[in-house]
């Protein structure tokens, strides 16, 4: 069966670095194409004879292994915070409320899987209670912004009739500005209750977990008409473990070890645009 090593880094792949792991397959016993180009930062190389090989991957670029067989996927669904962009939203907005410490140690125990999702926001939510609605806006005008590549992912799927999804265990306040900035069809996420002038403290049930998120994938596969062979899912933490289990391609991004050991693929060299390469889509 033809498989792709897709070799990826924000800095860039050279020539000679890809020549190199087409001569480690062939020593491995595989029977490999000439590596092709699809961006400065992107190149695969097709192989058979092997299905899976204990190549190492080359001092700062990705090495991932995907399936010739459907490889361009029809769905896209994506996690937002620590993915999309490089912060954790709740974070962000803790450090307006003065309880930036207290809520970062609660958000990395969830991220890494060690305290449970819900309670974890139910704890980070009630310490931002009375804060200002303002504080939303200054925070999304000032903290926010977007990881490399994630315009032009969005837009390449898009583009290529893709369904293209934001599905966040954070908050729509961030999740509508996000998606409509980046391009994705539709966004999910928890919503801040509050009192129309300040932050209850409190975040609207049900909670938009681990399982949901799952749940939103299959409901994405019902509406488009597939099955979640044809999704790919990309995120970085224990929360988006059973979406990137459900995934036909799950891919770990700038992960924590719980996720990045579930995953198909892991980037921790390259920016968003790798997820083109992985469907072998060219790129910038």
């Amino acid at each position: 069966m033809t498989r792709f090593a897709v070799l990826t880094s924000s800095g860039g792949v050279a020539d000679a670095v890809a020549d190199e792991v087409r001569e480690a397959l062939a020593e491995a016993g595989a029977t490999c194409d000439a590596p092709n180009r699809l961006a400065p930062g992107a190149v695969e190389i097709a192989f058979d004879g092997l299905e899976r090989t204990g190549i190492a991957a080359p001092h700062g670029v990705d090495l991932n292994q995907v399936p010739a067989e459907n490889r361009q996927k029809r769905i896209l669904i994506a996690d937002m915070d620590s993915t999309m962009i490089p912060v954790e939203c709740i974070d962000e907005l803790a450090d307006f409320a003065g309880v930036k410490a207290q809520v970062s140690e609660i958000t990395e125990q969830a991220m890494q899987g060690v305290l449970d999702f819900e309670e974890a926001i139910h704890a980070r939510v009630g310490l931002l209670k009375d804060l200002p609605i303002e504080a939303l806006e200054a925070c999304y005008a000032e903290r926010i912004s977007l990881n490399p590549g994630a315009e032009e992912v969005i837009s390449r799927m898009n583009d290529a009739g893709a369904r293209t999804a934001l599905v966040s265990g954070g908050f729509t306040f961030f999740t509508s500005r996000v998606a409509a900035r980046t391009g994705f069809q539709s966004h999910q996420a928890n919503t801040l209750l509050q009192d129309g002038d300040h932050l209850t403290g409190e975040v609207a049930l049900p909670i938009l977990g681990r399982q949901a998120k799952r749940e939103a994938l299959l409901a994405l596969c019902k509406e488009v008409g597939t099955d979640p062979a044809d999704v790919i899912a990309v995120g970085d933490g224990a929360n988006d473990l059973d979406m990137i289990r459900a995934a036909g391609l799950g891919v770990a991004y700038h992960a924590k070890p719980a996720l990045r050991a579930e995953a198909d693929a892991s980037l921790d060299h390259s920016d968003l645009r790798a997820l083109l390469a992985l469907q072998g889509l060219s790129h910038s």
